[in-house]
């Protein structure tokens, strides 16, 4: 235990990562020796190469920024070694951290995680928790071991999933809650006051990367599985149908009671929304993306794109 700040190695990527390194360079208790963070990427029409919101925020406090592409070398290893961090914290990095990395700090490397462990581990825990119609999400401050996720849990901060919560709205609150309790958990680790609990490997399920595929939707599944669907892809990859071979993004709708109509049928359409039949019972479409345009709301839609919309037609599944 000492009275000096902890040299701390910050390892993230996008921009949940970045609001959390924004919390740390305004701590007292630490001192940022370096970010890492993954190679710049192409992106855009021009696919010209674009840093991460770590590397842009990083720069912008004169914090040295580091990109291997692995940690797995013997190079990359002995750079981060030469650091001498008390403490790595990683948020949403991206590159797998071998035994070598994850002892090299004083006290270890400790990860802040989009869910309530043990529930999601894996790519896509704010996703998966809204498909799968939980209740609760949060935060969890977990120190890394080699395992996926499967590290003792040092700190829970949680929150509720409303329902009509899209994944957007809480990656913004789990990106609110998990600064404030990294800080305290850096704080008790810095004390010697943190007490690790061991997570119930029964209790976990696998959060799997978000695949475009999925965002498909089947108008015969029941309409709370594909209201889920939309929620759980909004902002990213937007579930989607076809009207007439366009493709038409979902980004607002709600479930509704059953209609005598096939599955992706349009039973009705006005200004208070879409209504489609389902599997079981309807799905209300109240915001959605035509090709080449933007998020409109129904009213708007039929505004100016009435015919496309006349009840009777049908929807169908990609």
């Amino acid at each position: 235990m000492t009275d000096r700040p902890l040299r701390i190695v910050f390892a993230g990527t996008p921009e949940f990562a970045s609001a959390h390194l924004q919390a740390l360079l305004h701590w007292k208790g630490g001192e940022i020796v370096a970010a890492y963070t993954q190679p710049d990427r192409p992106a855009g029409r021009g696919k010209k190469l674009s840093a991460s919101p770590v590397k842009i925020l990083a720069e912008q406090h004169g914090i040295p920024v580091c990109q291997p592409k692995t940690l797995r070398d013997a190079g990359a290893q002995a750079e981060l070694a030469a650091l001498a961090p008390d403490v790595m914290v990683v948020v949403a990095y991206g590159l797998i951290l071998p035994t070598a990395v994850l002892n090299t700090p004083r006290l270890g490397c400790i990860n802040v995680h989009g869910s309530v462990l043990p529930r999601w581990r894996g790519a896509a825990p704010i996703q998966r928790a809204i498909e799968a119609g939980d209740s609760e999400s949060g935060v969890t401050i977990m120190q890394m071991d080699e395992g996926l996720d499967t590290g003792a849990m040092l700190h829970i901060a949680r929150c509720p999933i409303g329902p009509r919560t899209t994944a957007g709205e809480l990656h913004d609150r789990l990106a609110e809650l998990g600064p404030p309790a990294l800080l305290e958990t850096l704080a008790e680790l810095a004390a010697g006051r943190a007490q690790p609990q061991a997570q119930d490997d029964a209790l976990s399920c696998y959060a799997a990367k978000i695949d475009k595929a999925e965002a498909a939707i089947d108008w015969q599944r029941d309409a709370a599985v594909i209201d889920r669907q939309v929620r759980a892809f909004n902002p990213f990859p937007v579930a989607y149908t076809l009207l007439r071979g366009e493709r038409i993004k979902l980004y607002r709708a709600e479930p509704g009671p059953a209609c005598a109509a096939p599955a992706g049928t349009l039973v009705n359409a006005d200004t208070g929304g879409l209504v489609v039949a389902c599997g079981n019972g309807s799905l209300k479409i109240h915001e959605l993306q035509l090709p080449g345009g933007k998020v409109l709301s129904c009213a708007e839609v039929l505004n100016g794109r009435a015919e496309l919309f006349t009840p009777g037609q049908c929807f169908e599944h990609a």
